[in-house]
């Protein structure tokens, strides 16, 4: 028998994970009930409460600890109907609001895993995503045929391991994403074709592929990862390498640069830092390669 689930956040992660589960036939809540109802998944429940109730497994998938905090507190919160149900926290917010709930839970009999995605929405929809899981190993076996239909299932230590896995990772992103824009910027600016620049810089770096528009031709819509949802994961994660006195020079320098995109372009996707470096687009670059080689 399938286990019921319920995810709580149907934005761009949550959804594509209730499209992925949708032969599970999902119960979802979103604050605003319309996203969720446009999502087309199984039913919508009006409150987090109401979709946890029933559920084995409940999923949650937001965008911080104040989100969370929202959706689990309170009378119509998912904690008030916790009775059981193993609750997966597949958000990228630190480690504080497990520390908090998971205690809440086990009181109720509810056990609690974190296990937040390696992958963009579009790769979970493939079922190509790395699932990043901590937590007691029998809730790990419990939730795992259901993270399965995900994409790889990594068990990487007990609870909080997970998250603070993903704040590593995501950093590394950032790191990335910043030094591609700005060499990309560069060999364009050394005369180089911009098409042979970007294909040795994702000959070493394959993920960029996945933004080759954002880097060439200067779009960074449809968001894949927004930037300023970057910039919250960075957030997170110097304040995790402080508290672990961690040195972390190059990822605090990155930090800055992802804030100055985030000031113009927070909601586009995280290509668009380079558009820091004032680059033509990819039609211009063109342009003027033809005014100078006919000069």
């Amino acid at each position: 028998m399938s286990p019921r689930v319920a995810i709580l956040g149907t934005g761009r992660m949550g959804s594509a994970l209730a499209r992925r589960l949708t032969k599970l036939e999902p119960t979802l809540w979103n604050r605003s009930r319309a996203r969720a109802e446009q999502v087309g998944v199984g039913q919508v429940a009006a409150k987090p409460a109401a979709a946890a109730s029933d559920a084995d497994i409940v999923i949650s998938s937001l965008t911080g600890a104040e989100a969370l905090r929202s959706a689990f507190g309170g009378p119509e919160g998912a904690l008030a109907a916790a009775h059981g149900q193993l609750f997966v926290e597949m958000s990228t917010s630190g480690t504080a609001f497990l520390e908090e709930i998971e205690p809440q839970l086990r009181a109720r009999g509810s056990g609690m895993i974190d296990a937040p995605i390696l992958g963009a929405p579009t790769v979970v929809l493939q079922g190509g995503a790395a699932i990043l899981v901590g937590g007691a190993p029998a809730d790990q076996d419990r939730a795992r045929p259901v993270l399965e239909m995900l994409g790889e299932v990594r068990s990487v230590g007990p609870l909080g391991s997970g998250a603070c896995l993903k704040l590593v990772a995501n950093s590394m992103l950032a790191a990335i994403t910043l030094a591609a824009a700005e060499l990309q910027g560069a060999g364009e600016a050394a005369g180089l074709d911009q098409n042979q620049v970007f294909w040795a810089l994702a000959r070493l770096a394959p993920g960029l592929e996945t933004r080759r528009a954002g880097y060439l031709d200067r779009r960074h819509e449809p968001t894949l990862f927004a930037v300023q949802d970057l910039l919250k994961d960075l957030d997170l994660a110097l304040e995790l390498f402080r508290r672990s006195t961690a040195q972390a020079p190059l990822t605090t320098l990155v930090r800055g640069l992802v804030s100055e995109a985030a000031e113009v372009a927070g909601e586009l996707d995280i290509s668009a830092v380079i558009d820091r470096y004032g680059l033509a687009t990819t039609a211009a670059h063109t342009s003027d390669a033809r005014v100078g080689s006919s000069a």
